[in-house]
């Protein structure tokens, strides 16, 4: 999948997010690792899990989210196929 280096790089950024200890601290180290456009795509994706584990229909996530319905199949496809990470965090943010 990942290049041993890329791994590494992937586990270390992990390692870090895994430090902050609330939303102000992962805002600021947000924004200061992504673009502004980068955080509102990320945002988009996530908005468009959850409106897909609630049926809600692709012409409103296109409407909501402005992301194309290539980008909502590939979230659907990570959704229901992926490594199981929209599921687990769909799960923790319904208790």
């Amino acid at each position: 999948m990942f290049s041993k280096n890329d791994d590494k790089k992937i586990k270390d950024l992990i390692s870090v997010i895994l430090l902050l200890k609330n939303s102000g601290e992962a805002k600021k180290f947000l924004r200061d690792l992504l673009t502004e456009s980068e955080l509102v795509e990320f945002g988009n994706r996530w908005k468009a899990a959850r409106m897909l584990s609630e049926k809600i229909p692709y012409i409103k996530i296109v409407g909501e989210t402005g992301l194309s319905s290539t980008t909502i199949a590939r979230v659907s496809d990570w959704l229901s196929g992926g490594t199981g990470g929209y599921k687990l965090m769909l799960k923790k943010i319904k208790k």
